[in-house]
């Protein structure tokens, strides 16, 4: 069954070349009902005004991206990563972002199992400023072919354990399928996911079968070979009514004219989500 775009969400970052009061107008404009901010967008307006501009064009904020990047080998690194992730977690508080996405981190000089009680130890700590604010942490399994230095936590069921470990309404899982479309435990961990109330997040581009770039090389929905129908059948079956979110790196793509990338995104959606 084909989706309507009153649940489609696109992140800055897929219309690079905007800036965010571009990319609001032409969202909108399009039928896009939800916006989820990087950071960077907010640079020159602060957090506070950019809520109000996306707001006053009837976008609804999905998430603020992106926290995470806990370990680090010294005490002084990974200190300076939580007042990172606190000052992150204020600034979607003042844009009114519900959610902040956690790219976990990881570091190249240690195991992946001191990465991982890093990533443990670093959401902990800001666990209760995000309670406080009411602003809920996502943790976003990446590719393992991210493992050596950008997240430690690489398969849905990693997620699951680290988010169920927290035991707070205020954790939970962000469900990408470009990172996990290839794991066969997938549909059982999405269900596992759900049923725990965790999962917070779907985001939604295609694998490039002969892709060259490991970070922006992303496909258009329809462009790769990931089987988005049937990986939406599965998070829906959970119960989940969210935003599909469209998350697309891709130096081809942002090269283009933005407008012929937002029509092709939005008929993507429509067609192939």
């Amino acid at each position: 069954m084909n989706i309507s775009l009153d649940r489609c969400c696109i992140h800055t970052i897929t219309t690079k070349p905007w800036s965010l009061p571009e990319s609001v107008d032409h969202y909108a404009a399009a039928g896009v009902k939800g916006i989820s901010v990087w950071q960077n967008a907010t640079e020159g307006i602060g957090p506070h005004r950019a809520g109000e501009i996306i707001r006053q064009a009837g976008l609804e904020i999905v998430s603020y991206v992106r926290g995470g990047f806990f370990p680090h080998t010294s005490s002084a690194g990974r200190a300076q990563a939580i007042d990172h992730n606190k000052k992150l977690l204020e600034e979607a508080a003042a844009l009114g972002a519900p959610m902040i996405v956690l790219v976990c981190g990881a570091s190249p000089d240690q195991s992946m199992q001191k990465s991982r009680e890093q990533i443990r130890e670093g959401i902990g700590a800001i666990l209760p400023l995000a309670e406080k604010l009411k602003v809920k942490l996502a943790i976003e399994p990446l590719h393992p072919m991210y493992a050596a230095d950008r997240s430690a936590i690489n398969t849905l069921a990693q997620a699951n354990d680290m988010a169920e470990s927290f035991q707070s309404p205020f954790v939970g899982v962000a469900v990408d399928v470009y990172h996990l479309w290839w794991d066969g435990d997938l549909e059982k961990e999405i269900a596992r996911c759900g049923a725990n109330g965790n999962l917070f997040a779907y985001h939604v581009c295609d694998w490039k079968v002969n892709t060259i770039d490991m970070l922006n090389d992303r496909g258009l929905m329809g462009e790769g070979c990931i089987d988005l129908k049937k990986i939406r059948g599965w998070v829906e079956d959970t119960g989940f009514k969210g935003f599909c979110e469209v998350e697309i790196f891709s130096n081809i793509h942002w090269a283009k004219d933005q407008h012929l990338f937002l029509k092709e995104i939005t008929d993507a959606f429509v067609e192939k989500v």
